[in-house]
């Protein structure tokens, strides 16, 4: 009787401590997309989380947002170069000089005017894109032709160089708003910006690592739907694809898709539908799956199983059928 009350005891304390577990929910509209931050409740006020990640998002967009013409890097590309930069846009930087070198050139944010020259970016498209058109464009594309000095400037080899940290930034405010929940004393949450996520700790709900899925890359779905379901453990994760983010030339009915190959500035012809990045860090992840949808995949693989704490998962079109590669420990 006596171990069948203890029994019964214990099980009641199981249930009131899972019981009181509760997941929180902040979500909105920024940088050009959704956010979602999950979290579990840690007694802090939601006001002062909202205002705490608020802050960031207007940080980020006044340093590096190509869509405000006030931002620094909105002055630094129409050719002002007296812009002391803050310590978020020299971050984002100095992955941007990593990253160039680690895939030889084809990760390149100087191709911001060819995203522009295509219809993708802040900036009118052009009516036409011929030989002198490239040419002109080629002058002004190279991540080389720009630099950081001392005094955080930024100095162009041409005024019309224009730069689009947007491979970058999404990535960085993710870690960074990653930071700040971790600072007020967060241990379990998961932060998503437009797909780009960062996991901590565990969904006490269900017990688990926090699961996420996978986009089936193909376009003809009206919804969405999941490809696959992975859970991530204390990673973050960034997807990139061009079954969804694409052009059509309203004369020339021509598809452009806007994965742009930095090296010719032309739109990345691959059956690479998407690619998927684990990482420690969301600016890493979205680094990697922005330059592994135009590197060619033998040269991408290769990349990636040289990074440490760096795996991915493409997902390819091959006779009508959808094959995957993956890296070794994805």
């Amino acid at each position: 009787m006596l171990s069948l009350l203890r029994k019964i005891l214990l099980l009641f304390i199981l249930f009131t401590a899972c019981s009181k577990y509760e997941i929180f929910t902040i979500e909105g509209q920024a940088l050009g997309t959704y956010y979602r931050v999950k979290y579990l409740d840690i007694g802090y006020p939601r006001k002062n989380l909202q205002k705490g990640i608020d802050s960031i998002f207007n940080l980020i967009n006044n340093s590096m947002s190509t869509y405000i013409p006030n931002s620094d890097i909105s002055k630094i590309n129409s050719g002002d170069s007296t812009i002391v930069v803050d310590e978020h846009f020299e971050k984002v930087f100095q992955k941007a000089n990593l990253m160039w070198y680690k895939s030889q050139g084809y990760f390149d944010p100087t191709i911001g005017a060819w995203v522009n020259a295509y219809g993708f970016g802040p900036k009118k498209e052009l009516k036409k894109i011929g030989s002198k058109e490239r040419d002109s464009l080629m002058k002004i594309t190279g991540w080389a032709r720009i630099r950081l000095t001392n005094e955080k400037k930024i100095i162009k080899d041409d005024k019309n160089i224009f730069i689009d940290f947007n491979a970058l930034a999404k990535g960085y405010t993710v870690d960074q708003i990653n930071l700040y929940l971790e600072k007020v004393g967060s241990k379990n949450h998961l932060i998503d910006i437009g797909g780009e996520l960062v996991s901590r700790g565990k969904n006490f709900i269900t017990n688990n690592y926090w699961s996420v899925g996978i986009e089936n890359p193909d376009e003809s779905n009206i919804t969405r739907k999941i490809y696959d379901t992975i859970e991530l453990n204390n990673q973050a994760l960034a997807t990139s694809g061009n079954y969804r983010k694409y052009r059509i030339d309203k004369e020339t009915k021509q598809k452009y898709v806007h994965s742009i190959n930095p090296l010719n500035g032309r739109p990345a012809k691959s059956n690479i539908l998407s690619v998927s990045v684990k990482a420690l860090d969301c600016m890493t992840a979205d680094a990697f799956a922005t330059a592994l949808m135009v590197m060619p995949l033998n040269m991408g693989k290769k990349m990636v199983d040289e990074t440490s704490d760096v795996d991915a998962l493409w997902i390819l079109s091959k006779s009508q059928k959808f094959v995957t590669y993956s890296s070794k420990n994805w």
